[in-house]
């Protein structure tokens, strides 16, 4: 009966988000919203139809978020159609390594001396939190792939790296915990897992996708009927790069949004004048691939915030510690913009958007799951279970209620020259 029931409520939610699609998009707020509100609903607090918790059911919960990350660093970086020379990439490139790693340290300050973690847990929950989402990010990312705003690429590039750029944090906490090998004065974790797990995954992912597009584009010049499946295409290249970066112990995260980088990198450069067939075909490959990818994406989606929802119930928070997510949001996230851009041209609007959305969400989820997989011990398992599932709760609300108005505002402000604004 329940399983009759889960098809019910899955067909009339699926159904009802695609009819209401274009009255939501008016609205002030985001069908994230609704899938978290349904899984409370359906949760132990309300109809009681699953019940999921962050800690019974890590491993579960590990390979959902890891799956729905992958699929959305892939659309991510097909979405980035700019050179890597360009100077559009210097703000996200700030972004996801300096304002990280600061956001990094000031969450693990507060752990140590606020919520007495030991050195190695308060890492980790700063390295679960740092990470800005791809996945519930989308209404701020570049709208089309030759969208070049300065906010909205910043924000798409930033959420797209730093997913993969806190895994060496999370390493290092493991490591302070004794759950890992970092080697003496924490050579091994320099060498391996910052300096070859990051400039290895993205290479990785790199090569492999310029191998495809060329593999692409020599099967449609020779032949139009041998142009490949763009659904098949897009899987067999995320999980060809992601198996590849892990089998070499490097950031599958990373390989996965190089790869995408690279399958559009191909469209781009041949996109340049007249084009022939071949590159007609080439071009309309990319944009299914990209098609296709997104779908996945906003499935992965629905799934994962319903459960989060559902897990709401049983991560709760003392209302003591309310505050920690205001200061995350409000604190932690404009300081780390501002040191991540100092000594950059940006103007003060632009400068607090990007300081506002700082949105945290399934990225989170997958770290946190990744590091009691690992052996993160209980006590403070439960802890940062809690902080997470409600920042990630109150980061999809207030966020989703504010990205509208606010980037109707932006556009308004900025138009008709925004992609020039300074």
């Amino acid at each position: 009966m329940v399983a009759i029931l889960w098809y019910l409520v899955l067909g009339l939610v699926l159904i009802g988000i695609s009819i209401g699609s274009g009255l939501l998009r008016r609205l002030p707020l985001t069908t994230s919203i609704l899938y978290l509100a349904l899984g409370y609903l359906l949760g132990p607090k309300g109809a009681e139809m699953f019940s999921v918790h962050p800690l019974r059911d890590a491993a579960m919960l590990e390979r959902l978020t890891e799956i729905a990350v992958i699929i959305s660093l892939f659309s991510a970086g097909m979405k980035l159609r700019v050179p890597l020379r360009d100077r559009l990439w210097t703000e996200p490139a700030r972004l996801a390594f300096v304002s990280m790693s600061v956001t990094v340290g000031l969450i693990a300050l507060v752990g140590v001396y606020v919520f007495d973690f030991s050195l190695g847990a308060a890492i980790i929950l700063g390295a679960v939190l740092a990470p800005t989402d791809p996945v519930l990010a989308s209404d701020v990312q570049v709208s089309h792939p030759g969208d070049r705003d300065r906010l909205r690429f910043s924000l798409t590039g930033e959420a797209g790296l730093n997913d993969g750029t806190a895994f060496p944090f999370v390493m290092l906490g493991l490591g302070l915990l004794g759950l890992r090998d970092i080697g003496a004065w924490g050579w091994r974790w320099v060498a391996i897992d910052v300096v070859w797990a990051t400039a290895g995954g993205l290479l990785i992912g790199w090569f492999l996708g310029i191998g495809v597009s060329k593999l692409i584009e020599r099967l449609s010049r020779r032949r139009d009927d041998l142009a490949p499946l763009e659904d098949f295409l897009a899987v067999g290249l995320i999980a060809l790069s992601y198996g590849f970066a892990l089998l070499l112990h490097t950031y599958g995260f990373l390989a996965v949004f190089a790869a995408g980088l690279a399958l559009r990198r191909l469209e781009r450069d041949r996109s340049r004048g007249q084009r022939d067939a071949p590159e007609r075909e080439i071009a309309n490959i990319a944009h299914g691939v990209l098609r296709f990818n997104e779908q996945a994406e906003r499935l992965a989606e629905v799934i994962v915030v319903i459960l989060v929802g559902g897990m709401l119930s049983v991560g709760y928070l003392p209302l003591g510690l309310l505050w920690f997510a205001p200061f995350v949001l409000l604190v932690v996230r404009p300081i780390s913009v501002a040191v991540g851009l100092v000594g950059l041209r940006i103007s003060g609007h632009r400068r607090g958007m990007m300081s506002w959305f700082g949105i945290r969400g399934i990225g989170s989820i997958y770290y946190l799951m990744h590091a009691i997989q690992q052996g993160l011990p209980e006590e403070y398992a439960a802890m940062i279970a809690a902080l997470v599932l409600s920042l990630v709760a109150i980061s999809v609300v207030i966020h989703g209620i504010t990205v509208t108005p606010m980037m109707n505002w932006y556009e308004r402000r900025t138009s008709p020259q925004g992609a020039a604004s300074p």
